[in-house]
């Protein structure tokens, strides 16, 4: 019999739109012949499945689908939604509750690797090197003269729990801290100031490949605009080219860290980490656990430099969930 699979996409976040777009390549490219393909719009205002072009509500209570007077239950789901409630720890926790299997990672390291400045803090005893920072939550005083002095300038300003670059500024006057935080608080109630690190971009991924992990081709990120902004990552403003051109030592290093990242948070399912070459030694700027997905997305890149399909890759994501024994 064919499984059951969901693929959830959407979210409550900024990046709703792309997490549509990665959901539904995922739906295209899975084995109609292995599984049957059922995607699941999760948005603030409706939890539905589409069938036919259709729309019919999930019972939040049990994650099920009733269709003509019958029940439809997910062996497993393909989560695909970037920020929240897919990439923060929420859906996760929410799944394991009802022992539904899924593609990404635990409730925990899901919760922690969306928190920038909590990842970073983690694994700075590790040896995991990262910039300068400085954390500012919403109403605390902002003191522009302090913060210069910690990280310097220019600086980053981020939102601490968001991605596609929303909420990110890179500050060059301290007269403009003030205007880039505000941006930031539009996006997350927790504010990430970042020193500047001027050196080469990568983005690593590393996944759970055939019950191993396995780092992919490295891609490096040359950005036509002044860092790896929206438009740089969605709207063609930069380069990614797969394989990054760094040195053996350089590659080999990074893929490493990348590797013991992955390892030492006891990760399951897809991640891609940014880190910048500073003086030949990466910086670990953030890891992603719900990347993109699409066909232009950097992981699908570098899954395809390595030999690994669209529907390989997110076959194997869905024979992984399935097989492992997860602990809430």
């Amino acid at each position: 019999m064919k499984k059951n699979i969901g693929i959830a996409m959407g979210g409550y976040s900024s990046e709703y739109q792309i997490s549509l777009k990665s959901g539904q390549v995922v739906c295209e490219h899975l084995n109609k012949e292995k599984y049957e393909i059922y995607p699941l719009h999760i948005l603030r205002d409706k939890w539905v499945c589409i069938i036919d072009g259709t729309e019919y509500p999930i019972n939040r209570g049990d994650f099920t689908v009733t269709k003509d007077n019958k029940t439809i239950t997910f062996d497993c789901i393909f989560n695909a939604i970037h920020g929240t409630p897919g990439e923060d720890g929420h859906l996760q926790g929410y799944l394991a509750m009802l022992n539904i299997p899924h593609t990404s990672c635990p409730m925990y390291q899901a919760a922690l690797t969306f928190n920038k400045r909590d990842l970073l803090a983690t694994l700075k005893p590790f040896g995991i090197k990262s910039a300068v920072s400085f954390y500012l939550n919403k109403g605390q005083d902002i003191d522009t003269k302090l913060i210069c002095q910690k990280v310097g300038l220019p600086c980053f300003v981020k939102a601490n729990k968001a991605g596609s670059s929303f909420g990110v500024t890179k500050v060059y006057k301290e007269e403009a801290l003030k205007q880039a935080i505000e941006v930031s608080l539009k996006e997350d109630d927790e504010i990430i100031i970042e020193s500047f690190l001027d050196g080469t971009e990568v983005s690593v991924g590393v996944i759970r490949y055939q019950g191993q992990v396995k780092v992919l081709p490295i891609t490096e990120i040359v950005s036509e605009n002044d860092f790896f902004d929206y438009q740089a990552k969605y709207e063609g403003k930069s380069q990614e080219i797969t394989p990054a051109r760094i040195s053996e030592q350089m590659t080999n290093t990074v893929s490493e860290i990348a590797k013991n990242i992955y390892e030492i948070l006891n990760m399951q399912g897809f991640s891609r980490s940014e880190f910048i070459f500073v003086d030949g030694y990466p910086y670990l700027l953030e890891m992603n656990t719900i990347p993109g997905l699409t066909a232009e997305s950097i992981l699908p890149q570098q899954a395809e430099k390595a030999g690994i399909s669209l529907a390989d890759l997110f076959g194997n994501a869905v024979e992984e969930a399935l097989k492992m024994e997860r602990k809430f």
